[in-house]
């Protein structure tokens, strides 16, 4: 099946928008982190993961957020927040400038998206979490659709 520039062209703008959502849950996220406690953190997991944990004691997922939540320290929070924040600021302004077909956007986002691929495939070698593929994976696709928006743009641009 061939997509025609239309079908591209849709899948180029549904991406995009969805990395604006994305941004837009980055910077809630690292907002919602900048002004809880450590402590508000902690009960917050206890209270989410008690009735788990009641009917089974050893769940692992229950078992490991509750140990990460009474690990999390203020500069771990404080990080977090200033990460989530700057990261989902900077694909917000990106993804204005690509829906608005600004030129510049289009290198920058590429640049920007590499590497955030960059850092998620060296994240990876650490962690091996299968989300970090799919959203590396995501991020290439949309880079591959950015790069082809761009290219038709540079084609119609009038010459000087």
């Amino acid at each position: 099946m061939r997509l025609n520039e239309h079908q591209i062209h849709q899948m180029f703008r549904v991406s995009v928008l969805l990395k604006g959502a994305d941004a837009l849950l980055e910077c809630l996220g690292g907002v919602a982190l900048a002004l809880v406690n450590t402590s508000s953190i902690v009960r917050f997991v206890n209270a989410i993961t008690q009735a788990e944990l009641i009917e089974d004691p050893h769940d692992f997922i229950a078992t490991h957020l509750l140990a990460m939540a009474h690990h999390f320290s203020v500069q771990t929070r404080s990080f977090y927040a200033f990460y989530l924040l700057s990261h989902g600021l900077v694909k917000v302004f990106l993804v204005v400038g690509l829906l608005r077909n600004k030129l510049w956007s289009y290198p920058a986002s590429l640049i920007v998206l590499g590497l955030f691929v960059i850092y998620q495939l060296y994240r990876f070698s650490y962690t091996h979490g299968f989300g970090l593929i799919m959203l590396t994976i995501f991020d290439i696709v949309v880079m591959g659709l950015i790069w082809h928006e761009y290219d038709l743009m540079r084609r119609h641009l009038p010459l000087k």
